[in-house]
């Protein structure tokens, strides 16, 4: 049995050093056929990068640094009441623009992949479920799911839009204010949120947090050893749209190395597993895997 690492969700520094040179999208899904049909049964991880053309914003740029300011703490979030306000009054406004999102191509080319038999498992790093509702079905969740909530205290569950639905009913005319969507449903306002009434767990009365691993907090260890339990019998792992810059994902490139598993990464800009990987794809998402399905020909 593995000995699991433990896997906090922390926010550690970009590499450096040359950026990857860039290839097209014709070379670089020749280079992930013959991947494919080399090691045809994957692990696959993804990252935001693949959900950028359904509009959600992602955090960081083709260096691995922040695009802007970093996210929310766990434990500041659970002390902060002021934290509080602010996060759930940014996210009246960004939430929509996540929960609203649909499925891009690149979630249907995973999904046809899986449907040739060639993803064994997805684990994805995102929170907002379009792999699923892209026909993915061996899905793992790895930093939960935002558009459900719990309680902190109780363990009360109910959906993200019915505690935007008391927050508004607590904050009438707050959607008066208009912002630019930002990363995992928040939204670029500063406005004073002092007088934002946070609504509370209905049972308990405790904090209300989305069922998602906020940076600082730690990956459930179920989800960590399923994968890990696929990536051990999989005869490879594809990264796709991931910098890999938090330990939670990069974990399963570390474990691959050691295990001597074929490793490939697609994704825009450089990645913090470039010296571990066997193939490096620096090219658009969607194309490259639109041509790789072709390329591979009829299932």
């Amino acid at each position: 049995m593995t000995a699991l690492r433990p896997s906090n969700r922390s926010v550690p520094m970009p590499r450096t050093g040359p950026e990857p040179v860039p290839v097209q999208p014709e070379q670089a899904a020749a280079a992930l056929a013959d991947f494919i049909r080399n090691h045809p049964r994957l692990m696959v991880l993804t990252g935001a990068g693949i959900s950028t053309d359904s509009g959600i914003p992602d955090y960081r740029d083709a260096s691995g640094a922040w695009k802007r300011r970093q996210p929310v703490q766990h434990q500041a979030f659970l002390a902060d009441e002021g934290l509080r306000r602010r996060y759930w009054g940014r996210s009246l406004l960004g939430w929509p623009v996540m929960r609203n999102a649909t499925p891009n191509r690149a979630h249907g080319y995973l999904a046809e992949l899986e449907a040739r038999g060639h993803v064994s498992l997805l684990v994805t790093q995102n929170v907002d479920r379009l792999h699923q509702r892209a026909g993915s079905r061996q899905v793992v969740d790895l930093h939960g799911r935002a558009d459900q909530v719990v309680c902190m205290e109780c363990g009360y569950r109910c959906d993200r839009d019915q505690v935007h639905g008391w927050c508004t009913d607590l904050n009438p005319g707050f959607l008066r204010f208009r912002a630019s969507a930002a990363p995992d449903g928040d939204a670029d306002l500063e406005v004073d949120f002092s007088g934002f009434r946070v609504a509370d767990c209905p049972d308990c009365h405790g904090v209300l947090k989305p069922d998602v691993v906020f940076f600082g907090d730690y990956v459930p260890r179920e989800r960590v050893s399923r994968a890990l339990e696929c990536l051990r019998s999989a005869d490879g792992l594809l990264v796709v749209g991931s910098s890999l810059m938090v330990y939670s994902g990069l974990r399963f490139c570390r474990y691959g190395r050691d295990w001597g598993k074929p490793m490939a990464a697609l994704n825009l800009g450089r990645t913090r597993a470039d010296d571990m990987l066997d193939l490096r794809l620096n090219a658009r998402i969607t194309e490259t895997l639109e041509l790789c399905l072709e390329q591979l020909g009829p299932p």
